[in-house]
């Protein structure tokens, strides 16, 4: 009913795009109160002082969408040296553009000048090097990647500025370039990492002519920073919505692009492997407004070579912690150079396998160190995972749970019983051994 009647009030699709059109209260239904108190703030501030200012992007998208922000850039006609000196708690950052983050108490808004039409700089492939081109909100609203990102909200004269029906192709949950797709794709390539990204979390149909060029221009990332991608990967990731994202990456042809990006296909394809385990886990996480561990999911997308190695170094006959040891180093060198992953997120994969091994050893004093380890939560629930593939047994994973919440009576009698276990077993392997290799009788 709410898309029927907005479809009359708004003016027909064969309106020329490009043209500014406000919508009204009455139309968008965005209250100023739907903003943060940060957000009102840095734009009330702005405004007082004589310049344009405008929620824009994402978070007026979200807010037609009746979904809650998660956080609220801002575009103004301020050039980043006159916003950091409206702001005591700011600071200019960004190389190709300069934006400004204004911190007002725990959060962060994102201010940026309008783009102006010219570009200062282009590679030989059409990429953009260099973008201090200042301009006007149409210019800026041009700029914008796609017409569901370029809307801007007033929250003082509370209506919604819309160029290139954003508001409509919201509603018909469509996701439309703006410009020429081809073009703006060599721009800037990791736009088709945004477009499966956007339409995955938000359940949008990427326009024909947006997803056209996508299969033949995806190589053009290939040719982007590590570091660059591994922070569109971490968007991916943390949207909550993780595997339609990966599927619309499949759809799309985003292919062959980036390691990580590979390893982490099955997990968008089907839920019998552990990628697609760990990455359902982190988004019903993210959903519930609960914390995630990229090391965690890092682990998980990894694991399939690194237990290939261990097993390799196992059956080799080394000791189980000394081949996890291995087979991790043999992993070290390839994901720190060629990934792109931050050191912070390495160590905590790291740390996650090598707890693995320990948690074979149920006797003595072992549980009790593998217990007070800083990662023993994520290496259990990585083991829990694990055992839910039938790594191993879920013996294993009942004895820990009973472990880790009992009380000293009732872990002290878990490691007696693991113990007689461990001695029985091994009475049984022995009295195998010497049937199995009794001599054989001299011949007469």
């Amino acid at each position: 009913m709410l898309t029927k009647w907005l479809h009359k009030v708004l003016p027909r699709k064969s309106a020329r795009r490009g043209k500014r059109r406000e919508i009204s209260l009455a139309q968008h239904h965005i209250q100023a109160d739907d903003l943060s108190f940060a957000a009102e703030k840095v734009i009330t501030r702005l405004q007082k002082e004589g310049y344009q200012a405008y929620v824009v992007g994402g978070a007026v998208r979200d807010l037609l969408l009746g979904v809650t922000p998660k956080d609220f850039d801002v575009a103004t006609d301020a050039t980043p040296e006159q916003i950091h000196k409206l702001f005591r708690r700011s600071r200019i950052i960004g190389r190709r553009f300069p934006i400004v983050h204004v911190m007002v108490g725990p959060e962060t808004i994102e201010v940026t000048t309008f783009r102006g039409g010219a570009v200062n700089s282009h590679n030989e492939l059409g990429r953009i090097m260099k973008d201090v081109s200042f301009g006007t909100l149409e210019q800026d609203a041009m700029r914008r990647d796609f017409t569901a990102n370029a809307l801007y909200y007033d929250p003082k004269q509370q209506v919604v500025l819309d160029f290139h029906h954003g508001v409509e192709d919201i509603l018909n949950r469509r996701l439309v370039m703006i410009g020429n797709p081809a073009e703006r794709y060599q721009e800037d390539p990791v736009r088709m990492l945004r477009a499966a990204r956007l339409s995955g979390k938000l359940g949008f149909t990427v326009d024909k002519h947006t997803s056209k060029p996508i299969a033949e221009c995806a190589q053009l990332l290939k040719r982007e920073p590590p570091a660059r991608l591994f922070d569109e990967v971490l968007k991916i990731l943390f949207s909550g919505y993780a595997q339609a994202c990966l599927r619309q990456m499949n759809n799309l042809g985003l292919k062959d692009i980036h390691p990580l990006l590979d390893a982490l296909m099955p997990g968008g394809e089907s839920n019998d492997n552990i990628v697609a385990l760990a990455l359902h886990n982190t988004d019903e996480r993210l959903r519930a407004d609960k914390s995630v561990s990229m090391g965690f999911v890092l682990a998980a997308v990894l694991w399939p070579h690194i237990r290939t190695v261990w097993q390799r170094e196992l059956n080799s006959g080394m000791r189980s912690s000394a081949a996890m040891n291995a087979a991790i180093t043999s992993e070290r060198q390839h994901v720190d150079k060629n990934w792109g992953v931050p050191q912070r997120y390495s160590v905590t994969m790291r740390e996650i396998w090598s707890l693995q091994p320990q948690f074979e050893i149920m006797r003595g004093a072992r549980p009790y160190r593998l217990l007070g380890q800083p990662r023993f939560r994520a290496a259990f629930d990585f083991m829990c995972l694990r055992a839910s593939l039938g790594e191993l047994s879920q013996d294993t994973v009942q004895w820990w749970q009973a472990f880790q919440h009992g009380s000293d009576v009732e872990r002290e009698q878990l490691i007696r019983t693991a113990s007689q276990s461990e001695k029985n077993s091994t009475r049984q392997k022995r009295y195998r051994n010497r049937r199995t290799n009794k001599p054989k009788q001299e011949e007469a």
